[in-house]
């Protein structure tokens, strides 16, 4: 079936059927970006990526498995190792809110490995899909100190996922060439409503972040409304059509994720 739409950030392994939301995506013309959370479950979603060319699997280690001890140095190890060969990054990233107090060196002793391996290990056309809660600022500095943020054929695309900053932060993403991926529950509150109408349609992409709750009995066509809803929000915030909307973003994924 002819492309949709694009889901930039959903978790599959999440899901109680992730093998039929798959399936489904693929049969209502979605294409989906897969954001590992553990790389102890990579290999398993690389292989359904390959049952189902809709799919793309990014090897990911989520900071809150990092804060709350899930993952350890081990993990770490292993998010690396296969992220030096790997162009989908994601969910990688940071996250300093009070509820993870006390953690943040350990997840920047991770974040900066990662960056370190992929510096080291450059891919044409890598995309980096990044969590980032009050940490913005740290994880920009961590990618500029690694040599992400160059404007390299090399450089990596950055996608902040659901961002959250400051409007600062804000303003210095966007000139480091950020993409921003935005869902409903950013656009529930008033400031992340605000930065969706800031931030250029070439630099948008929409997302689910879907499931809201582990192994919640998650469907294909759930997807598709959550991104319907989302380009409306969005046409109404910047005064444009809907279709509009639509078709930057689908052309934003299409030359992002290199699919046809």
């Amino acid at each position: 079936m002819e492309l949709q739409s694009f889901d930039a950030h959903c978790h599959l392994d999440l899901m109680a059927s992730p093998n039929t939301v798959a399936h489904e995506a693929a049969a209502m013309g979605l294409e989906l970006f897969d954001c590992g959370v553990d790389p102890r479950d990579f290999e398993t979603a690389k292989k359904r990526a390959g049952s189902d060319p809709n799919v793309i699997a990014g090897v990911g280690l989520h900071p809150w498995w990092i804060a709350d001890g899930q993952c350890g140095t081990a993990e770490v190890d292993l998010l690396c190792e296969f992220a030096s060969r790997e162009r989908f990054i994601g969910e990688v990233g940071l996250d300093f809110s009070p509820r993870f107090a006390g953690t943040e060196g350990n997840q920047t002793q991770a974040f900066e490995r990662l960056c370190r391996t992929l510096s080291r290990h450059p891919l044409p056309g890598r995309v980096l899909s990044i969590h980032a809660v009050r940490a913005v600022g740290a994880a920009l500095d961590i990618l500029e100190s690694s040599g992400l943020l160059k404007d390299t054929p090399n450089s990596p695309i950055i996608i902040f996922h659901w961002f959250s900053g400051t409007s600062d932060e804000l303003v210095r993403a966007r000139h480091a060439g950020s993409f921003f991926s935005i869902n409903e529950r950013m656009l529930a509150t008033k400031r992340g409503r605000e930065y969706a109408r800031q931030i250029p349609l070439n630099r948008l992409l929409l997302e689910t972040d879907a499931p809201a709750e582990p192994d919640a009995g998650t469907s294909a066509r759930q997807l598709v409304d959550s991104l319907i809803r989302v380009s409306e929000v969005i046409a109404a915030l910047k005064n444009c059509p809907e279709e509009s909307v639509k078709s930057v973003v689908l052309e934003n994924s299409h030359s992002i994720f290199d699919f046809r």
